[in-house]
């Protein structure tokens, strides 16, 4: 019989990777997320029966336990980039995290990788950057030869960074950013599965890698190049940072003030000080090349999925050529 591996939050933006590259492998894949009914679609990753969503709330011992029964590895890659209800920081990527591992240690799994990100920090004055190191050590605590993935800021065609920013142009001239300077290195989603699949298979060893594409530029050059894929000029703004704290702290007092009818996804104050730092590789960490990954450009994927917010759409340089023809 094939093996097994379960991904929690496996219907996510990266978890949707890992399980298809898992079932391409010929793993049977258990999708572990809170409403199987709408992850219906990781079913058509492999053939018949071979990839299974099943409910599972990553707060409750009793179903992250039922979600591994009889699993060989598992694959993290639950988190929140805003606190909603009881799906907080410290109950998603702390305890949530610490539940996994503890469980897989005593299940008697051999792997398991988890899912963090670049920035984690438990000194942070941030609660995502914070709860991110707490999750990580307390993987740790439980399997010390998991392997922990701290990806920069991810995208690929179901992101919400470049998908995001590039809705906004079709909105007005502006397009404000806060931290305009601050640096990124982008990562293509499929890369950032490749390193999940490498560490489930067993073909790296456990521990900490930073992954980031091989482009590092800042807030505001990744807009323009993005802009320069979608054929559109906008005038980029950049919003002072004691301004992006006026405006998050409005916003998160109207979530609280409306017992969260209101969610507040716009901006949040933690989501400001996390936009304060850079967000790339740190020197000297593992990465993609200790993989044998060789991550993919910005450019060799933006088209592809940004061709949408173009003016024309996918008729867009069809209209270009046709200026050029002469009557």
């Amino acid at each position: 019989m094939s093996k097994m591996v379960t991904i929690y939050g496996g219907s996510g933006f990266v978890g949707r990777y890992i399980a298809r590259r898992m079932a391409s492998e010929g793993w049977r894949v258990r999708v572990a997320v809170r409403r199987p009914n709408e992850a219906m679609y990781v079913k058509t990753y492999g053939v018949v029966g071979q990839v299974e969503p099943i409910l599972c709330n990553i707060r409750d011992d009793a179903s992250v336990a039922m979600a591994m029964k009889g699993a060989d590895v598992v694959v993290n890659c639950v988190g929140v980039l805003n606190e909603l209800s009881k799906n907080t920081f410290d109950a998603v990527q702390v305890d949530g995290a610490e539940r996994v591992a503890r469980l897989a240690a005593a299940e008697g799994i051999e792997r398991l990788v988890h899912v963090s990100a670049i920035g984690a920090d438990a000194e942070s004055d941030s609660e995502y950057a914070r709860t991110k190191a707490q999750g990580e050590a307390a993987v740790l605590g439980h399997m010390p030869n998991a392997m922990i993935l701290r990806p920069s800021v991810i995208f690929g065609t179901e992101d919400q960074f470049f998908n995001r920013f590039a809705g906004m142009t079709r909105f007005g001239p502006f397009l404000p950013l806060v931290g305009a300077e601050t640096k990124f290195q982008p990562v293509f989603v499929d890369d950032v599965a490749k390193a999940a699949v490498t560490g489930a298979l067993g073909g790296a060893n456990g521990g900490v890698y930073e992954l980031g594409g091989p482009e590092v530029a800042s807030f505001r050059e990744l807009m323009q190049v993005m802009l320069g894929v979608i054929h559109r000029r906008r005038a980029i703004l950049g919003v002072p940072m004691f301004v992006a704290r006026i405006m998050a702290g409005v916003l998160d007092i109207a979530k609280f003030a409306s017992f969260q009818l209101f969610p507040n996804n716009i901006l949040t104050r933690d989501q400001v000080r996390n936009l304060g730092r850079d967000n790339v590789v740190a020197e000297g960490a593992k990465g993609f090349g200790d993989l044998g990954i060789e991550p993919a450009t910005m450019e060799s994927v933006l088209p592809d999925y940004l061709w949408k917010f173009r003016p024309s759409g996918q008729y867009d340089a069809i209209k270009d050529s046709a200026k050029n023809l002469r009557t």
